[in-house]
């Protein structure tokens, strides 16, 4: 599983980066994490707000942060 946290490097930005690694390891799933910060990059995926979540190239969510249930339901 590939998972890309889309985002500039704000506090919501690396929240939702933190979030991901701890729910990944919480599940046990494998996973590489990743944090894109190029915001051509992030424009190529079609998104406007972040922090965004992309999990195996599809934009699963964008312009806020998950709840934990919420989380762990976008990445299982």
């Amino acid at each position: 599983m590939k998972i890309e946290v889309l985002g500039s490097g704000c506090q919501k930005c690396r929240k939702l980066e933190a979030m991901v690694k701890f729910t990944v390891g919480k599940l046990g799933l494998d996973a590489e994490v990743t944090h894109i910060h190029d915001m051509d990059k992030i424009l190529g995926y079609g998104v406007m707000m972040t922090p965004a979540l992309v999990v195996d190239g599809e934009v699963r969510l964008s312009g806020k942060l998950p709840s934990e249930n919420e989380l762990e339901k976008l990445l299982q």
